[in-house]
């Protein structure tokens, strides 16, 4: 076994829907792997067939070397599962929600692995409080710490911070990246890509099928391209201008026009279409492309090869 987890050609259909379709990846011990991609993309159906939460059409999924459908209770006891809608009892506190997840997973000396995971995600101080009084971003720790509770090894998230304010997700990372210091597998879905960057390693969902599977870093490197970046105004005049000239992925980010190019020639005519406009050039510079860009550009890729 390579992996921790491994999936090979994983099908999965909703009538004539197919949500996954033939999907293969391999996730090791201590990564921070991520599922990224728009809604309805098949991230969520993945992970719940992880979980065995459903059944597969075909193909299989393996964790710690056991076929999910065969040895499901086997599994189950060693992961953990963090919904798109955490699984609170508003009626119960801090402290309750825990001591019923504990009981859950049949662990009864539970006490000591509570205040860790309180001191941990920092809401020691309000373990009193019910569920249903929490803020987002702290009903979202608390889930977290129930899905802790019972020390799994692998911990799977979906969309844990969709809908949670920027402070609280910036807490979350710093709490997920100690989680694997600790040496847990996290796989975590997410429609941001800019989480995908915090990751080892993502696969980019669309459609059902995964379109890149690697480092945040060679994904970008994979499709040979740069970013320019172009402050100016007006914008809009300027991004409606260069979209009928040009065949390049644009899009458009507040006051600025980001562009995916091959070469810097590209630049210069980018530039004389803009002054042949009376648009006004505050700035430029060119990057390496965000996952955002390499996304988009995938997605394209794959509409124009069919």
């Amino acid at each position: 076994m390579n992996g921790i987890i491994e999936i090979n050609n994983l099908r999965r259909n909703y009538g004539e829907i197919e949500a996954l379709r033939g999907i293969s990846l391999s996730v090791k011990k201590g990564e921070m792997f991520g599922f990224v991609g728009p809604d309805g993309a098949g991230k969520t159906t993945a992970i719940r067939i992880m979980c065995g939460l459903l059944n597969p059409n075909g193909g299989t999924v393996r964790l710690f070397d056991k076929d999910i459908t065969k040895e499901r209770s086997a599994v189950q006891n060693r992961i953990g599962y963090l919904s798109q809608k955490f699984s609170l009892y508003g009626d119960l506190t801090v402290d309750e929600n825990i001591e019923f997840f504990a009981e859950i997973h049949n662990v009864t000396d539970y006490k000591v692995r509570r205040d860790e995971l309180l001191e941990f995600t920092r809401l020691k101080p309000f373990r009193n409080r019910l569920a249903e009084k929490l803020s987002g971003g702290m009903k979202q720790k608390l889930a977290l710490a129930c899905s802790l509770i019972h020390k799994p090894e692998i911990l799977f998230l979906d969309e844990p911070t969709t809908g949670v304010d920027p402070v609280s997700r910036r807490d979350f990372w710093k709490i997920l990246a100690d989680l694997i210091k600790e040496n847990i597998t996290v796989v975590m879905a997410t429609p941001y890509l800019d989480e995908a960057e915090r990751c080892s390693r993502v696969a980019m969902f669309n459609n059902g099928e995964i379109i890149a599977c690697d480092t945040p870093d060679n994904i970008k490197r994979s499709i040979g391209m740069m970013s320019l970046e172009i402050v100016c105004k007006p914008v809009k005049k300027a991004y409606d201008l260069l979209a009928s000239e040009i065949d390049n992925d644009i899009q458009l980010f507040g006051d600025r026009i980001n562009i995916l190019i091959r070469n810097n020639e590209e630049t210069d005519g980018i530039l004389k279409i803009l002054d042949s406009g009376n648009i006004e050039v505050a700035d430029k510079r060119v990057t390496e492309p965000s996952i955002e860009n390499v996304f988009m550009n995938l997605i394209k890729q794959r509409k124009t090869d069919r």
